[in-house]
């Protein structure tokens, strides 16, 4: 069997040219959507994430600003950040970018982040919405991206549907199971402690990896004809790699989102619908 490949390129470009005519009727009414990146130090990775969004947001029309606080910040200093810019009319969304100094604990500032400009959903109480199912402002941009791709699976509707998600995170995990589970499949939440994870794994139709662990899941693990997503993003030896082994997942699953060109793509363009809503929002 060889998988078909959820192509997250070809889907994050459809999405990209309905946000464009949207970001191009805001700027016709005088509204310019702008996007605020909060980073804590030079962390590499955070950095090539913000060229992606600052290339992403050049192609539709937002801007995308970047808030680069020195690495011994403390918490009161990135909280006074986040406040700052959520006073500012100019800013339409805000992120704070991870991952922090290991001197910074992101549940000790998640509460300053402005509700109405959260737009990766990080903050307590788009959380609890979320998990409440009493309408979220935003979506998370890396699980709406997971889900975006299902919707475009052979597994969709989700509903009845057998689902393993490995990985228990804030950022991915957890947000993820719940959309799945508000869509009345049947999930399971395995992690690094979970006993006989295979087993969890080769029983489900659906497979959701995001625990940045490269090549944890191989075709050995899955149901034949399983549908995966592959969430990892890890640098090893210079290349990217996901959570997932393709070569031999590929030739068991039914269909699997690649890395790169996968959830990446889609999860930018999640973030920056948020983005646009906001200031859609704020626009009036």
């Amino acid at each position: 069997m060889t998988a078909r490949i959820l192509d997250g390129r070809a889907l994050a470009g459809e999405l990209r040219d309905g946000l464009a005519l949207r970001v191009a009727h805001l700027r016709s009414r005088g509204t310019a959507p702008k996007l605020l990146v909060v980073m804590v130090g030079e962390d590499p990775s955070s950095l090539a994430y913000v060229r992606g969004m600052r290339a992403l947001g050049t192609k539709i029309g937002v801007d995308v600003g970047v808030d680069l606080l020195v690495p011994q910040t403390d918490e009161a200093g990135v909280r006074a950040a986040l406040a700052a810019h959520g006073d500012d009319p100019a800013v339409h969304g805000i992120i704070l970018q991870q991952p922090l100094p290991p001197h910074l604990s992101v549940r000790a500032i998640a509460d300053a982040m402005p509700e109405r400009k959260d737009v990766d959903a990080m903050s307590p109480l788009n959380i609890g919405r979320l998990a409440f199912a009493t309408g979220a402002r935003f979506l998370p941009a890396t699980p709406a991206a997971v889900m975006l791709l299902l919707e475009r699976s052979a597994a969709w509707p989700l509903a009845g549907r057998d689902v393993t998600v490995i990985g228990r995170s804030n950022v991915v995990g957890l947000p993820v199971s719940l959309l799945i589970m508000a869509r009345d499949a049947t999930v399971t939440v395995a992690h690094k402690e979970t006993r006989g994870i295979r087993d969890h794994v080769r029983r489900a139709e659906v497979v959701v990896v995001a625990a940045g662990a490269p090549n944890l899941v191989d075709g050995s693990w899955l149901r034949p004809g399983a549908t995966v997503i592959d969430v990892g993003t890890t640098v090893v030896d210079g290349v990217l790699r996901g959570d997932v082994d393709f070569a031999s997942a590929a030739a068991v699953a039914g269909e699997i989102s690649p890395v790169p060109g996968g959830v990446g793509p889609v999860t930018n363009v999640a973030l920056m619908r948020n983005v646009v809503t906001a200031a859609e929002e704020l626009d009036g």
